[in-house]
């Protein structure tokens, strides 16, 4: 964990006084989190993704900053899980029937593509039509499978997704956040504190909880 810079925080000037618990030293001017609960929460975390997993639940993964999209993606598709990598669209999950109608229309733009009726349609129109193809396979392409609400929210910078995580405390649906120095412990079910600005560190948190999730499925397909 020390490897990928987990422990480091923000400046000691940014930060949330309810981390207080989580911080462990302050060094040159930064806080230094407390490993062993990141340890501790990352494990309870796991096992709640293992077991939501395995009961065939649905998982939603969200991370939208530069230095996060990417390993988000990345971790999705290797778990088969949902995800958000570019920009969380207000109302997404507490306004679902527009975003099932997007969904609707993503999907069957993307079948007409694919059976080449829009290359047969006058250029404008078939223009028009690619270019909203382009714009949900964007920002909803991560979701484009997914049937409802999800279970369960994984997110990577509280203050960056503050929008998608009000909408789950909105829905009740569980959220795991990682957390850095300047966030708010009490805001997710679970919250892993964690430098959120160092891709290294977003990594080995994904990488954990994707193995967990992988297992999860694992059993689900077995018991099948």
């Amino acid at each position: 964990m020390m490897e990928a810079g987990i422990h480091f925080g923000h400046g000691t000037r940014k930060w949330n006084p309810r981390m207080a618990p989580y911080i462990s030293a302050r060094r040159n001017g930064i806080h230094i989190l407390n490993l062993t609960r990141t340890a501790r929460f990352l494990s309870e975390a796991c096992d709640l993704v293992f077991d939501a997993a395995s009961k065939g639940k649905q998982l939603l993964i969200v991370g939208t900053k530069n230095k996060a999209a990417d390993s988000v993606a990345r971790a999705a598709i290797r778990a088969r899980c949902h995800y958000v990598s570019k920009k969380w669209l207000g109302g997404m999950l507490t306004n679902w029937y527009t975003t099932e109608t997007r969904l609707h229309k993503l999907r069957d733009l993307r079948t007409e593509q694919k059976k080449g009726r829009l290359d047969r349609l006058p250029k404008r129109d078939a223009a028009m039509l690619k270019r909203q193809l382009s714009h949900l396979e964007t920002y909803l392409g991560g979701i484009k499978y997914m049937a409802g609400l999800p279970d369960i929210v994984i997110i990577v910078d509280q203050q960056e997704e503050y929008t998608a995580l009000r909408e789950c405390i909105t829905l009740g649906i569980p959220t795991i956040c990682l957390i850095d120095t300047n966030c708010d412990p009490d805001l997710a079910d679970i919250s892993i504190p964690a430098n959120d600005d160092a891709i290294a560190s977003i990594r080995l948190i994904l990488n954990k909880l994707v193995f967990a999730i992988c297992e999860g499925r694992s059993s689900y397909i077995r018991n099948s």
